[in-house]
């Protein structure tokens, strides 16, 4: 008897926590925003983001604000959205335009990131340090500081404006060139040429200082990945002749490394080689000429 007096007792319990459960049922999902109950008309930059970008390369966009695609603990703002077509236009000239004209819309097609996050200010590292763009396993690129994009059509340019657009289309190039050697390696004896010299301090040394050991960059110091991508990326970006003002830029007598002024030159002169030699006999583009487009765009832009 008392075991069927449990057995009602279980009975009646299971049957009271079903039917509490069934009291603080969430209703219809479909309604929270957030999960997929949240619509929007597109608007004309989604139209231009589709025809230019999603439609010819597959590349997705996201400006509407979702922190989820950044990082959690950065104090970070939603990019304005009269900069968003400006900006990403230019991305499309600088960038995918030169690289198309030195190989095809098949190379871009394969190797650009599909997905693009929009920030509209910079991230702010612990170390003092700012991010001003990631890549994802070359499938996401996040760019940062999309507030600041002012190209000299735009109403309110000034010179300065030109450091914001030079820096943005600087992480580009860096982004992009760790996905070409991150798909075929550039070669090992670039390793060699700046070992010893490679820092976690990097942060602490100017550009001038590190360009004395033979580094394009600061940031170069920080491994020899970064040395390679930043090498590529200060290549395009400055052109010919501003890499050439870099080297120069490298004063007589011995730096604190005791890395000499010959030394440091050989040093960047090596690194170019190895460079202009990945993107020909890897990937079959004219560094140079590749060079020569992107500057090109870049001071349309700026002058």
């Amino acid at each position: 008897m008392a075991n069927d007096t449990k057995k009602i007792l279980f009975v009646f319990y299971m049957f009271f926590s079903l039917a509490s459960c069934r009291k603080e049922s969430i209703g219809d999902v479909e309604n929270i925003p957030g999960l997929g109950g949240d619509t929007w008309a597109p608007t004309p930059i989604d139209t231009w983001i589709n025809d230019s970008l999603t439609v010819p390369f597959n590349i997705a966009v996201k400006y509407k604000w979702d922190q989820f695609e950044l990082s959690l603990n950065k104090t970070l703002v939603p990019p304005k959205e009269d900069k968003i077509v400006p900006a990403l236009s230019a991305v499309k000239k600088v960038w995918i335009d030169t690289y198309i004209a030195e190989t095809d819309s098949l190379f871009m097609k394969k190797y650009v990131p599909k997905f693009f996050a929009l920030c509209g200010s910079a991230s702010w590292n612990t170390d003092g340090t700012i991010t001003l763009g990631t890549a994802e396993g070359g499938r996401k690129v996040v760019l940062y500081v999309l507030n600041d994009f002012r190209s000299r059509d735009m109403a309110g340019y000034r010179p300065s404006d030109s450091f914001n657009i030079k820096q943005m289309f600087h992480t580009i190039e860096h982004e992009f060139a760790h996905i070409l050697h991150q798909t075929i390696m550039y070669p090992q004896e670039y390793k060699s040429i700046s070992v010893g010299f490679y820092t976690s301090n990097w942060n602490n040394v100017s550009d001038a200082n590190a360009r004395r050991d033979g580094f394009v960059t600061a940031y170069s110091m920080s491994s020899p990945d970064e040395d390679f991508v930043e090498m590529v990326s200060m290549m395009l970006i400055e052109g010919r002749a501003g890499f050439e003002a870099i080297v120069k830029s490298i004063p007589a007598g011995t730096s604190a490394n005791n890395v000499t002024q010959a030394q440091a030159i050989s040093k960047l002169r090596q690194k170019e080689a190895i460079v202009v030699n990945y993107f020909k006999d890897t990937w079959g583009i004219d560094f140079y000429s590749l060079q020569t487009r992107v500057r090109t765009q870049v001071v349309g832009l700026i002058k």
